[in-house]
């Protein structure tokens, strides 16, 4: 990943960046997010190491780093006999464009309040003196 933000608007940015810049999430991760979308249908852990050729502790790595950043869903299915299993699907896109949305924009206003504070710090205007004490 870049090390600063000029070195990344220069870079060839693709959709699944946006994993990489909002969430941190490694290449496993977006292999595993993009198997989840094409795959059409909800996946355990095991077809999904199995489907992204890793061990199935990894493939659970990535899974849960997916699922903590909200891209994924977990769900229950049930046994008629007893017991359970989890299947994961992925989140809905506009839900996940929104909350990016969400995201960057306030990324935005801290940034433009950050930049505010350093403009009054180091402006050539001088700085109003502090009160003396009395």
């Amino acid at each position: 990943m870049p090390d600063s933000m000029s070195e990344m608007l220069r870079q060839d940015m693709q959709c699944e960046g946006l994993l990489e810049c909002f969430h941190g999430l490694k290449e496993i991760d977006k292999d595993i997010f993009r198997q989840l979308n094409e795959s059409g249908e909800p996946l355990t852990v095991d077809e999904i190491a199995e489907r992204v050729d890793r061990e199935r502790s990894t493939a659970y790595r990535a899974v849960q780093r997916l699922l903590n950043a909200g891209f994924i869903q977990k769900e229950q299915v049930n046994y008629e006999q007893g017991g359970y299993y989890h299947v994961y699907r992925p989140r809905d896109a506009d839900e996940i464009a929104d909350e990016m949305q969400r995201t960057l924009n306030d990324w935005y206003a801290q940034m433009g309040q950050l930049i505010g504070e350093f403009s009054e710090k180091y402006s050539d205007e001088p700085q109003p003196a502090a009160a003396a004490e009395s």
